[in-house]
């Protein structure tokens, strides 16, 4: 499924240059992660790169776009087509 930032956001700014879908953006208040281009860095590393450096762990899964492993990939796989 893809990750979502909270409201705990504090700008930090260090998320958005480690996605490699370039998913993250900066929103109206807060850092935004683009649902469609979020992969959980499935097809890229182990486990999603913007959650390893958030110092405030404010990016969690977004129960409104459950994806599996295969979906992810083949999200990946469209990505980079």
């Amino acid at each position: 499924m893809a990750l979502r930032i909270t409201e705990e956001c504090i700008n930090c700014d260090v998320c958005e240059p480690q996605c490699p879908n370039n998913a993250i953006y900066m929103g109206a208040e807060i850092y935004e992660i683009e649902p469609a281009k979020c992969t959980e860095c499935v097809g890229h590393f182990d486990e999603p790169q913007c959650q390893v450096v958030c110092p405030v762990e404010c990016i969690i899964f977004d129960l409104d776009h459950p994806e599996d492993h295969d979906q992810l990939m083949a999200k990946y796989q469209a990505l980079t087509a």
